[in-house]
């Protein structure tokens, strides 16, 4: 049975995501999450309730030992599944200007963002490579493609997922496996909800926040059949505020 994990999967872009790829391709679903039990449920309740199906699977991005004893105690128990896509989503926000930010809020972010994509990337790309098939997609941001004041630390994480997306597909194109990234500019989620939406969507051309789910339909194209073609790409889905 073909299975997707999406890391960050309990709400926003996560969430979306989940939904979509069960939906369009009717894959068992890893819903991980790092500590909302509750929100990750109701990700699978909704999951369950399209006629889909799949299973919780928590553990912190970011702690190796704690990625490869739940994944690989998941192999084991499940070697009739494997995993087939991947989609690198988690993260966090710690903004403030730079001068002023704490090694702790420098850490977390990067840590999460891409110690995150290294730790759980490793771990799942070792089946794709011997079955030469594979989809990872991994959630950048317009961050990581421009900048954002008061954002150093998640630019730089996302920057550098950017890059690793780039580095990673050229090496695995051989054995089918493509890696892609998508850059959301501002979307409405948990994570934007701070955000002063009425003034902000005045710099965006089609005066609007994007949704999650039109976030979810793209990674979803990237991992079908129609994308195979489609490798190291960054598509950007910010209404225009940069491209």
């Amino acid at each position: 049975m073909k299975c997707a994990l999406v890391t960050g999967a309990s709400r926003g872009i996560g969430r979306a995501i989940a939904l979509q790829l069960s939906q369009d391709h009717q894959l068992y679903i890893l819903v991980n999450y790092a500590s909302n039990q509750e929100a990750a449920e109701e990700t699978l309740r909704l999951i369950r309730a399209e006629g889909g199906d799949g299973e919780l699977l928590p553990f912190r991005v970011q702690n190796k030992v704690e990625v490869d004893q739940a994944l690989n105690d998941w192999k084991t128990g499940n070697p009739e599944k494997n995993i087939q896509v991947l989609v690198n989503n988690a993260g966090v926000t710690r903004d403030g200007l730079f001068m002023w930010m704490s090694e702790q809020d420098w850490d977390e972010v990067m840590d999460i963002s891409t110690k995150g994509l290294f730790n759980v990337t490793q771990n799942a790309i070792q089946e794709m490579l011997r079955k030469r098939s594979g989809r990872i997609v991994n959630i950048a941001s317009v961050s990581g493609m421009k900048g954002v004041a008061g954002q150093t630390n998640y630019s730089a994480a996302k920057g550098a997922i950017v890059a690793a997306t780039k580095a990673l597909a050229q090496e695995v194109a051989k054995r089918k496996i493509t890696v892609n990234a998508v850059a959301p500019g501002f979307i409405s989620s948990d994570m934007t909800s701070e955000l002063n939406e009425a003034e902000l969507k005045q710099m965006i051309p089609v005066n609007r926040f994007g949704r999650a789910d039109e976030v979810a339909h793209l990674v979803s194209f990237l991992v079908s059949d129609k994308a195979a073609y489609i490798t190291g790409e960054v598509i950007n889905i910010n209404g225009g505020i940069y491209s």
